[in-house]
Formats: structure tokens, sequence, C-alpha cells
């Protein structure tokens, strides 16, 4: 009667652990669904940003290092949305290399012209500068300085 209990467990716990390995169709393995599942939140493209994103990104950086009031800083803001709308457009274009650095220059010339237009002076030379260092403005502050301690 022991052995009879004995084997009846040793069987039941083989079948138990047997059954937990095996997968569907009688594989061994993990179990997977039948469901066809879709690509994953990491395979999934992220859309491109929009000018005026790119620019909205920029423009506190812009503002606190130029000091811009609304005025100068709606003009700074269109000037640049429609620019870099451009680049963006000539990109997609795909053209050649000699073509879209004409393009490019064009495009700088342009955008140089519409903002020395639409900001005063000085503030636009600040922003030249801004632009020369990557729009970082720890170091035109710095050049600023200099400026000052020079002139003096």
């Amino acid at each position: 009667m022991k052995q009879f209990f004995f084997l009846l467990i040793v069987f039941m716990a083989a079948s138990q652990w047997g059954h937990s390995q095996m997968g569907q169709y009688g594989t061994f393995g993990p179990q997977r669904s039948s469901i066809p599942r879709g690509p994953g939140p990491e395979a999934q493209k992220e859309e491109p940003k929009t000018a005026e994103e790119l620019v909205a990104a920029e423009m506190p950086k812009i503002i606190e290092a130029l000091e811009l009031n609304a005025f100068e800083e709606a003009v700074v803001s269109s000037v640049l949305t429609k620019y870099v709308q451009q680049r963006i457009e000539l990109q997609i274009l795909a053209l050649p290399a000699e073509q879209t650095r004409e393009a490019h220059e064009r495009i700088a010339e342009n955008q140089k012209a519409d903002l020395e237009q639409g900001l005063p002076a000085e503030k636009f030379e600040l922003f030249m500068e801004l632009m020369e260092n990557g729009f970082d403005s720890k170091k035109a502050k710095k050049e600023r300085k200099k400026k000052k301690k020079d002139k003096t």
C-alpha cells in the first residue's frame, strides 16, 4: 500500500513536471500565443519634427541670450520657422551636393537679411554670435564680457 501511494505521488509529480515543460504542440520550451503580435514600441519610427517644433525648442535659449521683447521674439520665431521649413524641404528633395550647397547658402543669406531687417543692430550681432556658437548662450555671454572689457 505504501508503495502504491509512493508510486502514485511520483507519477503525479512527473506528469506535472512534464506538462509544465511541454509547450504548444507537444514541444519543449515556453508556450507561444498563436495570435500574431504587432511591432513593439521600439520598432515604430518617430515622426520627424516640424519646423515649428524645432524652432520652439530653441526659442527659450535665444530669448534668454538676446533678451528679446515680445515683438522681437515674434520676428525671430517667424523668420527661423520660415527658413527651417525651407531647409527641411531641401532635404526632402535630395538634390545633388553642389545644388544643395548653393541652396543652403541662398537660404542662409536670405535668413540673415530678414533677421537684420527685423532686429536692432546690436541684437542682430548677438544673434549671429549665438548661431556661430551653436546656440550656446554661455559662450555668447562670455564673449560679450570679453568685448566689453576690451573696449574699456
